[in-house]
């Protein structure tokens, strides 16, 4: 994979390159960029899509010691990332960590025209649902982390309510969710990292973003899956509302990772909102 050293320390990165419009997508905890790798299949068509390994625990290159890896310190590292390579007019595009929402909310906006949000921490729903809190107590915890981990060695145990069980209702094929495991299971540095972004992360930071997102008067597209239940189903009528120029599109039949349980409407739908705006 392509890398780009910034402030925080090296991301890898993919990239389809073209000339088309790029479009930057973000995924969540010890959720790889693979998430995307059906949306991606088809936007790329006539779209750059760029997808950077956040550090949030799929991540294999450990962040520096002294990096900002809170949520707002992630967001800011986004906006570096747009600035490092160079890219304009973007469409940020969200799932799990709420993550675009800082970005749009805090000033680090510059260089994004647009933005997609699919279920996501959001408001007062920090940390989300039983895996959020469960992953939040457990760094609170010496080797908490460490321990909680443990059970996703075991394949059949990844799909527990405490695990993966509320993040899909269809099973991510293991072969995607054990590159998505392995930096955390093989590194106590990439454990570190995630030890270091739950700690630092504040309950009411989205809650502030979502005050903010009224300064966000670009093109904006909510999609949320009723059927929910770790990103709870109303906030993302409440993210809509919360965006001058919000549209809501409700995605049936899927749980948070929308890219994985329902990829080619979640394709068509990002597709029809550019197309449009």
């Amino acid at each position: 994979m392509p890398q780009v050293t910034l402030s925080a320390g090296t991301l890898e990165y993919s990239d389809t390159g073209g000339d088309g419009p790029a479009l930057v997508f973000l995924s969540g905890l010890f959720v790889g960029g693979s998430l995307w790798r059906h949306v991606v299949a088809d936007l790329r068509r006539d779209h750059r899509c760029v997808v950077p390994e956040m550090p949030l625990g799929a991540h294999r290159i450990a962040m520096n010691p002294a990096a900002d890896l809170s949520a707002r310190g992630l967001a800011a590292l986004v906006e570096e990332f747009l600035q490092a390579l160079d890219l304009q007019a973007v469409t940020l595009i969200g799932c799990d960590w709420g993550g675009a929402q800082l970005v749009a909310a805090h000033g680090h906006a510059g260089r994004v025209a647009r933005l997609v949000l699919l279920p996501q921490e959001a408001f007062e729903n920090y940390p989300p649902g039983l895996p959020g809190r469960m992953a939040a107590a457990a760094a609170r915890v010496p080797a908490g982390v460490t321990l909680a981990l443990q059970t996703l060695r075991v394949r059949s145990l990844r799909r527990a309510p405490i695990n993966f069980g509320l993040m899909s209702k269809r099973p991510v094929p293991d072969e995607v969710m054990d590159t998505w495991l392995a930096p955390a299971l093989g590194s106590a540095a990439i454990r570190r990292d995630v030890v270091r972004f739950l700690r630092a992360t504040r309950r009411g930071e989205y809650v502030e973003a979502a005050r903010a997102l009224s300064t966000f008067d670009r093109p904006a597209l909510v999609m949320w899956a009723p059927e929910c239940r770790m990103m709870r189903p109303g906030f993302g009528a409440r993210l809509t509302e919360a965006l001058p120029q919000g549209r809501l599109v409700h995605v049936p039949d899927s749980f948070t990772l929308v890219p994985e349980d329902q990829p080619v409407l979640c394709a068509t739908e990002i597709r029809a909102f550019l197309a449009t705006s």
